[in-house]
């Protein structure tokens, strides 16, 4: 499997305040992951998610949106990654769903990949 972007997560202010908002102007629904996270479920594809909203300032984290991409090995990518001069800004980590981790490219664009636990 080729590594594509297959997710992007929305940083918002207010968690609540922004799932209350695009439930209601695009009937998205959600998945919890607690108070700090909420994966958004994709309609044509019943328990997939296409994405998240995440308690983060655009600043935070660069520009705003995050493009992540799928990773069947995590650690291959990351070595990847950093051969080819990707600057990592966010260690690999375990999250719920997997693991993952956040780089910038030469250019400063910032992307995630993640790989999943299925």
């Amino acid at each position: 499997m080729a590594n594509v972007i297959d997710y992007i997560e929305l940083p918002v202010d207010d968690l609540a305040q922004a799932k209350a908002f695009y439930a209601q102007a695009l009937g998205w629904a959600f998945n919890d992951y607690g108070p700090d996270y909420a994966g958004i479920y994709d309609p044509g594809e019943p328990g997939h998610e296409f994405g998240g909203l995440s308690p983060h300032t655009p600043a935070s984290r660069g520009e705003g949106v995050l493009a992540l991409v799928r990773s069947e090995n995590v650690e291959d990518t990351l070595a990847s990654v950093l051969g080819a001069g990707g600057r990592i800004q966010v260690e690999l980590h375990e999250y719920p769903g997997g693991r993952r981790f956040t780089f910038a490219d030469p250019s400063g664009n910032i992307l995630g990949v993640y790989q999943p636990l299925e």
